[in-house]
């Protein structure tokens, strides 16, 4: 490093988020259902194999941290490029620079930041290096690659979908960033827990941004030294919505109940406030699944088909679009006629059962696909529905006969 280049390194101020970046896969927190121990993606890691993949997430869900900590856990050199700024050029210094790295035995990761910013020409440029094994790519995208990647470069990689951070896991990487904050610039600053609570709320899961507010508010205190909700709305620009993990049930409940009473205005209203508040819309995707199945039922079959496709919507789309999708199912199961007999029945059964009425099926009915079925009765008797559509027979346990739970 020559003195010029000392000189910028010295006087560089990094912000928070990048000093505090996890330097190891054990201190890399909030995906733990995607990298888990035990989870597809941790067992490959374990195999001490390198495969190529694409990092689809929103900002600040651990992205490009997590494909530097898989360099490094493999010892492979890392080459980082942003699509933004890079293109066929830079891609050919990094397979010659791969290339070197293989004569000297070393695997080369190529990390690409917003790779579907690149064009088919450039994306196709990777193809040939990847299936060559001059080096795995690792690319990060905030948009669905089904769209925005071409099939070629998909089919060669491994998409792994990232989600925003949850409550608590932003709520340790606050801690963390608060206690090397006080620990590095000693000022007996104090971080309210309601503050603490609107950051991870503005945040929407993004760690950068949770990180930058917390670097500015620390910095930007009165003289009371307190980092408080208003010192935080007054940086940020935002209002905290009025949400809790107490509010979270609160809302739940109150959409459901919406949709069930055929309120679609109402219903529209508490989603929109779960989804400006940070709400995981998968959650609200599974409520509206439920509804359709408990309180639409049997009125109106299209309901379930409705509310599944709302929820292929959020996992395909992501928001803000699937808020559109998420809007159209509300609006339908809201307005569909209701019906509880199908959760009415299947729970009247289950409880019967549980209280006692367990009884084998008529021996008409049982499997009689075995060697010596016939010695036990095992469908004598049985009428092929098909055969003899009009001819009676009995489906009951002889004990139920008559037994009605569908009403």
């Amino acid at each position: 490093m020559n003195l010029f280049d000392s000189l910028e390194e010295n006087n560089r101020q990094a912000p928070l988020a990048e000093i505090l970046r996890p330097k190891t896969l054990e201190e890399f927190l909030g995906q733990e259902g995607v990298v888990g121990i035990g989870s597809p993606i941790y067992n490959l890691l374990m195999s001490k194999r390198l495969f190529s993949f694409i990092f689809y997430g929103p900002p600040g869900c651990g992205k490009t941290t997590f494909a530097r900590l898989v360099a490094k856990f493999h010892n492979a050199d890392f080459i980082e490029l942003s699509a933004v700024t890079s293109g066929v050029k830079e891609v050919k210094e990094a397979v010659e620079s791969a290339r070197e790295s293989l004569r000297c035995g070393r695997q080369t990761i190529l990390f690409i930041d917003e790779i579907h910013r690149y064009s088919k020409t450039q994306q196709d440029a990777l193809l040939p290096h990847i299936e060559n094994g001059t080096f795995h790519l690792i690319g990060s995208t905030t948009e669905n690659p089904s769209f925005q990647v071409n099939p070629a470069l998909i089919s060669r990689c491994r998409v792994v979908m990232m989600n925003g951070l949850s409550a608590d896991a932003m709520g340790k990487i606050l801690d963390n960033g608060f206690n090397y904050l006080t620990k590095t610039f000693p000022n007996e600053v104090t971080l309210e827990e309601a503050a603490k609570e609107s950051i991870i709320m503005l945040s929407g899961g993004d760690a950068r941004y949770a990180l930058n507010v917390l670097e500015e508010s620390y910095f930007a205190i009165s003289k009371d030294k307190k980092i408080t909700v208003d010192l935080v709305e007054q940086l940020t620009k935002k209002k905290t919505p009025k949400y809790s993990k107490d509010t979270h049930y609160d809302l739940a409940s109150a959409f459901q109940k919406s949709l069930r009473g055929s309120n679609p205005d109402a219903a529209i209203y508490y989603m929109a406030k779960m989804l400006l508040s940070g709400e995981d819309p998968r959650f609200i995707a599974r409520r509206l699944m439920v509804v359709a199945a408990e309180d639409v039922g049997c009125a109106d079959f299209r309901a379930i088909l409705v509310a599944d496709a709302a929820y292929r919507a959020v996992l395909e789309l992501g928001m803000p679009e699937c808020r559109i999708a998420l809007a159209e199912a509300v609006e339908f199961i809201a307005r569909a006629k209701k019906s509880n007999r199908a959760i009415m029945a299947i729970d009247t059964a289950m409880t019967d059962i549980k209280s006692g009425l367990d009884y084998l099926p008529p021996k008409h009915l049982r499997d009689a696909h075995y060697k010596d079925a016939s010695k036990y009765g095992a469908g004598i008797g049985y009428i092929y529905t098909h055969d003899n559509p009009d001819a009676y027979q009995e489906f009951m346990p002889d004990e139920l006969i008559g037994k009605k739970y569908f009403t």
